[in-house]
């Protein structure tokens, strides 16, 4: 059977059978692990990396994804502080401006069903495209594991 069908704003005529079927659009949304990281956290404010030095980014190269996704596990219920950032780069890599545009802070909130366990867009709203981001966590008082796994979603 010959069916008529639009590609690429042009009109095809394809044989359709069993073993040539009509081509069909993937249209699944891509998703990339960007990140899986192990933390040990405390009263200093580090990223994701372990890292204290305040203009190195958590990640890098994320201009392709619209949104990030952050999965983390706490060991405990104890009440970690996050700060997300993000900036724009140039097509060297050097940032277009000095320090860090601020996307969300805050405290995870405990979760009466799955009191451990948060999950966290970035951009919280819209889209995103920023070149990088860096994802800093604290606590008050003591230490807390924290495991993480950041997505991002084109």
């Amino acid at each position: 059977m010959t069916i008529e069908y639009s590609r690429d704003d042009q009109r095809t005529k394809e044989t359709v059978s069993p073993s040539t079927p009509l081509p069909v659009r993937d249209t699944r949304r891509f998703v990339d692990t960007l990140l899986v990281a192990t933390l040990t956290v405390d009263a200093t404010a580090r990223d994701l990396l372990g890292s204290t030095a305040a203009e190195l980014p958590t990640l890098d190269g994320c201009m392709q994804y619209r949104k990030l996704v952050w999965l983390a596990h706490r060991a405990s219920n104890t009440a970690v502080n996050y700060t997300i950032r993000a900036r724009a780069t140039d097509l060297a890599g050097t940032p277009l401006g000095s320090g860090w545009q601020t996307l969300a802070s805050g405290t995870f909130a405990a979760n009466a069903a799955n009191p451990n366990w948060v999950r966290l867009d970035i951009p919280s709203a819209g889209d995103g495209y920023y070149d990088q981001y860096r994802i800093e966590v604290s606590v008050a008082s003591g230490t807390v594991v924290l495991i993480s796994k950041i997505v991002g979603v084109r």
